[in-house]
């Protein structure tokens, strides 16, 4: 009995899917879990599993094409079983599985298997997300390295430690062809890239934006991070430590709880008013941005908050992120302070009515009791949706997020 392989809708928003690898081949024995593929959809790289027992047939979908969901990719039949070239039911069938007509037919030719070594030591070897990122960035083989993670997983300090040993492997073309001779060169949207288009639209445009913009001094706030990266000390390792993006994230929630009209969603016939807070994170990706979730991060200490954002950003840079860690934000958090930008406006991700944009902190002259001194200072500005916040409320929330970073101990009250 054959079974049809579909385009999985894996993500909540996916309405198509584009295979970035096989891992089965036609003619592969496989089993009811197996990962047949990696599909990118648009949040995320998300594994396609076998729903049967039997061999792989009728691969129709090449690596890097991209078809609609519930598209059938390829057909799992019963070894010796052949099948109709035409496969089973496609799209709009009512999502039932059909058994293809048994034919004297040739196979479609297999999808090329790809040669490179180090996809093939990021399939084989334990490592973390992030190590096998820079390990493919690097083109280092990852068997090379000893892992000294839980069960010998490797992990980013395994690769710094063991850098100059390392054995170099060939690293994979560039996707993007060469300009030599021609005057442009046009590049095929990625998933991710396509929503993000998809997401601004429907967010400049239909929701009327206003902006709001505060200076706040981060001298006592910068004092409190160094106290408590201090008292952390080397427990946590030095890409754990509470960074100032933590701070503000920690503040942002605070100052929700005491704002509940800002922590709201438009929802065309009413607002949602959250009791919980659920911080979104921007976190830019190689072709776009994502905003995995921060959850309750009002109940969460600096330092947990330090841990799982660290955690989400390099699972969001390695296309692992789950959609339960991506959706669900009530407010959102953008801060591009470390790229030296002093103050920019976001957009505001619906169906959530505020994002604050983070800037840079820069020493600037300000007066102080009669006298000119140098202090740290950051500029926060609000993008608010006027059909949930005025700009009272806007302000208001905005003053008490800049008592707390401008007095930490603020946030113990």
């Amino acid at each position: 009995m054959a079974t049809n392989v579909y385009m999985e809708a894996l993500s909540p928003t996916m309405e198509e899917g584009r295979v970035a690898k096989w891992h089965k081949r036609e003619g592969d024995t496989v089993k009811a879990g197996d990962t047949l593929a990696e599909i990118e959809t648009d949040k995320a790289v998300m594994d396609l599993v076998a729903r049967a027992d039997g061999v792989l047939r009728q691969v129709a979908v090449a690596e890097g094409q991209t078809v609609p969901v519930g598209s059938v990719v390829a057909v799992i039949a019963a070894p010796g079983e052949t099948v109709a070239a035409d496969g089973g039911r496609g799209k709009g069938e009512e999502g039932r599985v059909e058994s293809p007509k048994a034919v004297s037919a040739p196979a479609p030719s297999p999808v090329p298997r790809p040669s490179s070594a180090v996809v093939a030591d990021a399939t084989r070897v334990k490592a973390s997300p992030l190590a096998k990122r820079i390990a493919k960035e690097r083109g280092v083989d990852l068997q090379a390295v000893t892992g000294s993670g839980p069960g010998g997983r490797v992990v980013i300090r395994d690769l710094q430690a063991t850098a100059a040993t390392l054995t170099p492997v060939p690293r994979p073309a560039s996707p993007v062809p060469s300009s030599a001779g021609t005057p442009y060169t046009d590049v095929p949207l990625t998933q991710i890239r396509k929503t993000i288009a998809k997401r601004l639209v429907t967010s400049l445009g239909p929701i009327p934006h206003f902006f709001l913009t505060s200076e706040v001094d981060m001298d006592r706030a910068a004092e409190a991070r160094e106290a408590l990266n201090k008292q952390l000390g080397d427990r946590a390792g030095a890409g754990s430590k509470v960074s100032f993006n933590d701070i503000v994230i920690k503040a942002t929630a605070l100052a929700l709880i005491k704002h509940r009209a800002c922590n709201a969603w438009f929802q065309e016939d009413h607002i949602r008013y959250w009791n919980e807070v659920h911080i979104g994170m921007a976190v830019a990706v190689e072709d776009g941005l994502i905003t995995p979730v921060i959850r309750n991060a009002d109940v969460k200490s600096l330092a947990a908050i330090g841990w799982e954002a660290k955690e989400l950003a390099d699972k969001a840079r390695s296309r692992r992120l789950q959609p339960s860690e991506y959706t669900g934000a009530t407010f959102s958090v953008s801060n591009l302070g470390m790229f030296d930008i002093d103050q920019f406006t976001a957009v505001i991700n619906p169906p959530e009515a505020g994002i604050i944009a983070v800037g840079s902190i820069v020493q600037k002259p300000v007066v102080l009791d009669g006298q000119v001194t140098g202090r740290r200072r950051m500029r926060l500005t609000m993008s608010c949706d006027h059909r949930v916040i005025d700009g009272a409320t806007g302000a208001a929330f905005l003053q008490t997020l800049k008592q707390m970073l401008e007095n930490p101990l603020a946030m113990l009250l």
